[in-house]
């Protein structure tokens, strides 16, 4: 190929179009090759190709090795990304020329730099997937009709699908959607009417959606050619529609419903706008309505005037937001209570330009408001001075408020109560009775209880009350607190536990009456008989030395006789005005006059004693019983300690709420409990063989305990020793 006369021939062609030799370089060029790929270079002709246009890809390279050996090679865009990251798309033919021998010369390389285009044509494609929007288009004349892409994702179709009209049309849903779309298709063809409209099609996995469907007829020679338009997805901000129209349409019930009044105020021009609502909640008819600032401020009652246009400026100035109560004037005089908000619109500098904003009537609340302001007075009142204890006890049990009853019977301040439980107060042994009664409460298997149970008065001693509790519940109908009444019966309990223990004097007297009487009938029937039995002897008896030992034994009788009236008289005694001879005694210093009186017997047995007791502890007794309590016990220890060791004595002291415990332990003989635990205290019993005793001591010792209102009890065993339990009365 001869230089002059393609440089001819292809100067002037409108391509890029670029001879290139074996070596690929220039041999001739268009001019607009040189506007497709801009070179430094003046001139071309004789420099390679690949150092006019250093970013040749290699893949474009290896197609020109390619074409050199005869073959041709053509693509109508390909993209190519260079190393430095940027993006390059070219179309091109390449094919060899041959010399006049038909030997390869060269390549002729027609190429298009298309990056621009397909650039474009690449956020087209973007821009329709993002906003769901595809493309379709009906050949009339073939009836061939084609859909982008998008437009089969939209109808969930494959890619390869290939519809016809009738199968487009049915793809809108049975009904109206479907008649509407066949009519607006029709009239189009027909007339080249175009449409816009939104309608549901039912995709091919049987899923409805709305779409916006556009279309327009080509027509040609008054015949329509061709329709196509564009297919957009809007189900979501169609339904968003949809729902937003239906809550405008629910608000506007409720708002009509409820009373509820809608204004806005252009602030810059001062236009006051009022629904229908806004007339009624101020009484007032429309057409006398100015629609301005001022026409508001005339209907507020005159003492909250000041307020409610101090309220608008500082929602104007931003300083606070306009929520706010105030009361307006019907023209009839009736007074109506208004409840208001509205939020403040501004400009692109800060300034308000205009107020949107609610009135709702709450003249009804407010009257509610006040009957339950005076009611919880009311309450108040009666809480504090009633008569009776009331509380209100939070769920975790502590006091929330306490009245003036309960802190006079348990002794504590408001205060104090306040920083306590109810657990902290009660007694322990009534403390797991009590939280199964709130557990019921809690677990909503009953709305109250009532018991009776015991509370500690802040002095120690016991206070016995009624305890009824209540749910307290809140406005959602929950358990929230609980409510107490507490009615103090200790005066109550005391006359019972009086009234109980006089009952008990009076069994135990009875009993021991009956008992005395019968000892007097059977020990004064036995000393009678005895002396009129010797009487008898002595009247018939002659001879003076048999007389005279039957004088001996009236002695012997007479005395017996006169042991045992002192006995009865003794054991009458002891029960006799006790209670008025209670003091207060110091049981240490007793018991030690005791031991110091019987020192010579204790040193005789080679006894020894602990005493456990403090030296200041003091007790309510009779200092005689006491007295005489105290020796019998140290005597009997003594006089039945076993042969086998030497007799010790230990004597303890523990107390409780309202008593001494003092138990007095000895390791002597013991007692066969069995046998004789049932009648140990009783009168002239006895359980050894020892001859001085007399079954007098332990019967005087319970009856002189039990006169100052304590108990005794005992343990013992054979050979072990014995301990006495003695309840004393602090």
């Amino acid at each position: 190929m001869e230089t002059l006369s393609v440089n001819f021939l292809i100067k002037d062609s409108p391509t890029a179009v670029a001879i290139l030799d074996k070596d690929m370089c220039f041999i001739g060029h268009s001019k607009v090759w040189l506007e497709e790929f801009p070179s430094k270079s003046a001139s071309l002709i004789g420099k390679s190709y690949y150092e006019v246009l250093p970013t040749t890809p290699l893949a474009l390279k290896k197609i020109h090795l390619q074409c050199l050996k005869g073959k041709l090679n053509q693509h109508k865009g390909k993209k190519f990304v260079h190393a430095n990251g940027t993006v390059q798309w070219l179309k091109w033919k390449i094919n060899a020329w041959k010399d006049e021998a038909g030997n390869i010369g060269g390549l002729i390389i027609v190429q298009e730099d298309i990056t621009e285009t397909k650039r474009r044509e690449e956020l087209l494609l973007i821009a329709e997937k993002v906003a769901k929007i595809g493309g379709w288009e009906v050949d009339m004349a073939t009836s061939k009709v084609y859909w982008t892409e998008v437009t089969k994702e939209i109808h969930e179709v494959p890619q390869d699908y290939e519809p016809n009209l009738e199968e487009g049309i049915n793809f809108y849903k049975k009904g109206e959607h479907r008649d509407n779309i066949t009519r607006m298709v029709s009239e189009a063809i027909q007339n080249g009417t175009p449409w816009d409209t939104e309608l549901i099609i039912v995709t091919a996995k049987h899923k409805e959606l709305w779409v916006r469907a556009k279309g327009e007829a080509e027509v040609i020679d008054g015949e329509c050619v061709r329709i196509y338009g564009t297919f957009q997805d809007i189900d979501e901000q169609k339904k968003t529609e949809l729902a937003f129209l239906k809550a405008t349409e629910r608000l506007s019930v409720a708002t009509q419903g409820a009373k509820v009044g809608i204004w806005d105020y252009d602030i810059v021009n001062n236009k006051l706008v009022w629904d229908d609502n806004m007339y009624s909640l101020y009484g007032v008819n429309k057409s006398d309505f100015k629609g301005e600032y001022e026409a508001w401020q005339a209907g507020l009652y005159p003492e909250d005037k000041a307020r409610g246009d101090r309220e608008i400026k500082m929602a104007i100035s931003g300083k606070k937001e306009f929520d706010t109560m105030f009361r307006v004037v019907w023209p009839s005089g009736e007074i109506r209570h208004i409840r208001a908000i509205a939020v403040t619109q501004r400009d692109a500098d800060g300034k308000a330009i205009k107020m949107t904003g609610t009135n709702w009537d709450i003249t009804e609340l407010k009257n509610t408001q006040l009957q339950l302001v005076r009611s919880k007075e009311s309450f108040k009142n009666t809480f504090k001075n009633s008569a009776i204890g009331l509380v209100t006890v939070s769920l975790d049990g502590t006091f929330m408020e306490v009245n003036q009853s309960m802190c006079k019977s348990l002794g504590y301040s408001e205060e104090d109560l306040c920083k306590l439980t109810f657990k902290d107060i009660t007694h322990p042994d009534d403390l797991k009775k009590d939280l199964a009664l709130f557990k019921k409460i809690t677990d909503r298997k009953q709305d109250s209880f009532q018991t009776e149970k015991r509370y500690f008065h802040k002095n120690g001693t016991i206070v016995h009350a009624i305890l009824t509790v209540s749910a307290g519940k809140d406005i959602h109908g929950k358990l929230s607190y609980f409510i107490g009444q507490i009615i103090d019966i200790s005066e109550r309990i005391k006359i019972k536990d009086k009234l109980t223990h006089y009952a008990e004097i009076t069994k135990e007297q009875n009993e021991s009456l009956l008992n005395f009487a019968h000892i007097v009938s059977h020990n004064l029937r036995s000393h009678s008989s005895n002396l009129s039995m010797i009487s008898g002897f002595l009247h018939t008896e002659k001879d003076e030395s048999e007389r005279g030992n039957l004088l001996g034994m009236l002695s012997e009788a007479s005395d017996s006789l006169m042991e045992t009236v002192l006995h009865l008289n003794e054991v009458v005694q002891v029960k006799v005005g006790a209670p008025e001879k209670m003091k207060k005694v110091n049981l240490y210093n007793t018991i030690k006059n005791v031991e110091k009186n019987l020192s010579l017997l204790i040193q005789e047995k080679n006894a020894s004693s602990c005493i456990d007791i403090p030296k200041n502890q003091t007790i309510s007794a009779i200092p005689a019983y006491l007295d005489s309590i105290l020796l019998n016990l140290y005597t009997n220890s003594i006089k039945y300690s076993s042969p086998n060791r030497a007799p010790i004595i230990k004597i303890s002291a523990t107390q409780t709420a309202n008593n001494l415990v003092v138990t007095f332990n000895d390791n002597g003989l013991g007692i066969d409990m069995d046998r004789h635990g049932s009648k140990l205290f009783g009168m002239y019993k006895t359980f050894h063989r020892n001859k001085d005793a007399k079954g007098i001591g332990l019967f005087i010792t319970k009856n002189q305990i039990e006169a100052m209102s304590g108990k005794i009890a005992v343990e013992s065993a054979v050979d072990v020793g014995t301990t006495f339990t003695l309840h004393f009365v602090l």
